[in-house]
């Protein structure tokens, strides 16, 4: 249960002070993709799926196909009203991806309906959050605003990082939430749902090192470089990184930050691949 601390004045006057944690309660369906695309690169590199571990995985697959079409509170966990957000809908097309694949890898049986609605969910990411006036993917179906993790769609391999969509959305999220090497998750001005003050939200660096692995992906090496390297100066004397940075470097949030050191990692995976002239395609696949 998710309390405030009355009188606590917090870091830096970063109220409210809260101990426990509402998301505890929401709905956040993206997780089933995360969690289906680890189980697949641990069947890769690490050791096959047992009998019973593919009875657990198809059961949270069925989950998805009943409940993918429903509202969430999303991969940033926003405290208002459910939507139906972008990044959700991408990473259940993820789990069905992925454990369609992981059958065909393990020679397991997926069950019949599993490609019908990979299939939907497909479609319903190009039909449902695709913006012709802004000619971007939007945060959430019915948006005119963009966010920063539809950084993902080309990094799990939904969209080619060079098709003329993703290229035009990229664009628009450097216009919309890039302030040179900072990344900002979402466009605060437009934001209702969390009731934060709007002023205190800083760059989310994860965000930073997904944009500069796009960039890179997308042929735009030499940005991208510059940017990584922009990134790498606003470390700690240890290179590590709190979950976000103010415009002024401060660092902000959760530290030292997984999520960050792992997006850092990939972005300087795909970085070096590029400068190198080493190929890209099927590396995890």
């Amino acid at each position: 249960e998710e309390k405030t601390l009355p009188g606590w004045e917090g870091y830096k006057g970063s109220k409210p002070v809260r101990i426990g944690n509402q998301a505890a309660q929401q709905r956040q369906l993206d997780i089933y993709g995360e969690l289906i695309d680890s189980v697949y690169l641990a069947t890769q590199y690490v050791e096959g799926i047992s009998y019973d571990g593919w009875a657990a995985l198809s059961n949270t697959i069925n989950y998805v196909c009943g409940h993918w079409k429903e509202p969430d509170h999303g991969i940033w966990e926003f405290r208002g009203a459910p939507q139906h957000f972008l990044h959700s809908r991408l990473m259940c097309w993820v789990a069905l991806d992925r454990a369609l694949r992981l059958a065909d890898h393990e020679s397991v049986p997926p069950q019949t309906h599993w490609h019908e609605v990979r299939r939907r969910l497909y479609y319903s990411i190009y039909e449902d959050f695709w913006n012709e006036e802004l000619q971007s993917f939007v945060q959430y179906k019915g948006a005119k605003t963009v966010d920063a993790s539809a950084l993902v769609m080309p990094l799990s391999r939904f969209i080619a990082p060079t098709d003329p969509k993703w290229l035009s959305t990229l664009d628009y999220i450097g216009k919309r939430l890039v302030t040179d090497a900072l990344v900002q998750r979402y466009e605060i001005s437009h934001i209702d749902f969390e009731g934060l003050d709007k002023s205190q939200e800083g760059s989310f660096t994860m965000c930073s090192f997904w944009y500069i692995e796009c960039m890179a992906r997308a042929g735009q090496v030499e940005r991208a470089r510059l940017l990584f390297e922009k990134m790498l100066g606003y470390a700690n004397h240890l290179g590590l990184y709190a979950e976000e940075l103010g415009m002024d470097g401060s660092h902000l949030g959760n530290f030292p930050q997984a999520f960050t050191h792992l997006a850092l990692i990939s972005a300087a995976w795909a970085l070096d691949r590029k400068l190198s002239g080493k190929p890209m395609r099927n590396w995890r696949f």
